[in-house]
């Protein structure tokens, strides 16, 4: 006589693994933060170029705001900045490395493709002066302020 097994939602069938379920969700996760988390130990991981975006440091003192961009790998011919209705844009692409039929690959951890960075430009911001140098493959963007948006110091007198 056959007993019928009973039916259990839980039960986890053979074709699913959580893992590559979890992966996947990271690798989704980190294609739109630009950033990409180790694989565990043991794991096998996938071949594939991955969407980047440089990451941006951005400051203020007294007199202008800075922009700072990491872009390694890149020439200032391979980057574009642009100030359009008070939003700055640096857009760009790092080609990837052509093949070559005797070379072997057995990671590729970094990411090419195109890439857009937009920023509100801040009030006060002379967005028609700003300047930019390209440096060891940092980007620094100088976006001065206007005269009335520095900020002054008042000593008041209490009485």
């Amino acid at each position: 006589m056959k007993t019928l097994e009973k039916w259990n939602p839980f039960r986890v069938t053979p074709s699913w693994d959580p893992f590559r379920e979890f992966e996947q969700m990271q690798n989704r996760l980190a294609s739109l933060f630009g950033r990409r988390w180790p694989v565990p130990e043991g794991r096998e991981e996938t071949f594939g170029l991955t969407e980047w975006m440089p990451p941006v440091d951005i400051s203020e003192d007294d007199k202008e705001y800075t922009l700072k961009a990491e872009l390694p790998g890149l020439s200032k011919e391979d980057v574009k900045v642009s100030v359009e209705n008070g939003v700055l844009s640096i857009t760009g692409e790092r080609q990837a490395e052509k093949e070559t039929k005797d070379k072997k690959y057995h990671r590729i951890e970094r990411s090419y493709g195109s890439f857009i960075r937009s920023f509100t430009v801040p009030e006060g911001a002379l967005a028609d002066k700003i300047s930019a140098e390209f440096k060891d493959g940092i980007l620094k963007l100088h976006l001065p302020k206007d005269e009335k948006a520095k900020s002054k110091t008042v000593d008041v007198r209490i009485s």
